[in-house]
């Protein structure tokens, strides 16, 4: 396991699926967690999980799309730690819908979460990141950001957004030791896929070379790896966890 001792992270969008999964991986290579997200009740349930595992984790109900939120939450989660080292832009919506369907606001409601979130919890670490001339940033965005998808616009342009956003940002910041980079998971079972019909689940897997669909646990091990040591000469890259979806 990747070595995060001393190290604190912020997870958002940490109450179930792919964040819950990273906030324990973290938390069992040694970082105390901040969890991030709107469902208060639910990142208790996280934390209680990682304290009864012998980690550190504390909750922070926050709207990643506002702004002001944003930095106050995370404001104090420095005042609490004393630092902030690593962030992971996780949380996510859909609102799927053919483009010639899609309303204003089910556009707009992948762009704010997805995207400008990102951007506002980006925003909100930089300054103590350059300050201690160390960080990672990680940022989850999807295959679908890359290969697009009917009834996705909305979401595709919200994740390719991300991981331009990543590599600006690894651009600007790679002076001061600070890392950014992007996982792009393929189709993880978590409860964004769980209404999905059999039939279209079995399509799906036939279209995937390892022949299932992945795991939240398949994906925490890599923002792991991001966030440590082992990887402070990568940034600004996209690393796949697709099963082979996209070669």
């Amino acid at each position: 396991m990747f070595q995060l001792k001393d190290k604190v992270a912020v997870v958002t969008g940490a109450s179930r699926g792919i964040g819950r999964a990273i906030s324990l991986a973290l938390s069992d290579a040694g970082a105390s967690v901040a969890l991030v997200s709107r469902s208060a009740e639910r990142l208790e349930e996280v934390s209680a999980e990682i304290i009864d595992r012998g980690g550190q984790a504390s909750v922070h109900p926050c709207d990643i799309t506002d702004g002001e939120a944003v930095s106050a939450t995370f404001k104090a989660i420095a005042d609490q730690y004393g630092a902030l080292h690593i962030l992971v832009n996780n949380a996510g919506v859909t609102r799927d819908n053919l483009i010639m369907r899609l309303s204003s606001d089910d556009w707009d409601a992948p762009i704010n979460t997805n995207l400008k979130g990102a951007f506002n919890c980006i925003k909100a670490v930089v300054r103590p990141m350059l300050k201690q001339r160390f960080g990672r940033i990680i940022n989850i965005t999807s295959i679908v950001g890359i290969t697009g998808n009917a009834g996705q616009s909305n979401y595709a342009a919200s994740k390719a957004g991300l991981i331009g956003l990543t590599k600006s940002t690894a651009k600007e910041l790679a002076s001061r030791s600070i890392t950014v980079n992007a996982v792009a998971p393929g189709y993880i079972t978590t409860d964004m896929t769980a209404d999905m019909p059999e039939a279209a689940k079995l399509a799906l897997t036939e279209s995937i070379p390892l022949g299932r669909l992945g795991l939240p646990e398949d994906v925490a091990p890599i923002v792991a790896f991001l966030a440590s040591e082992a990887a402070s000469y990568i940034t600004g890259q996209t690393l796949l966890v697709d099963g082979g979806m996209v070669i």
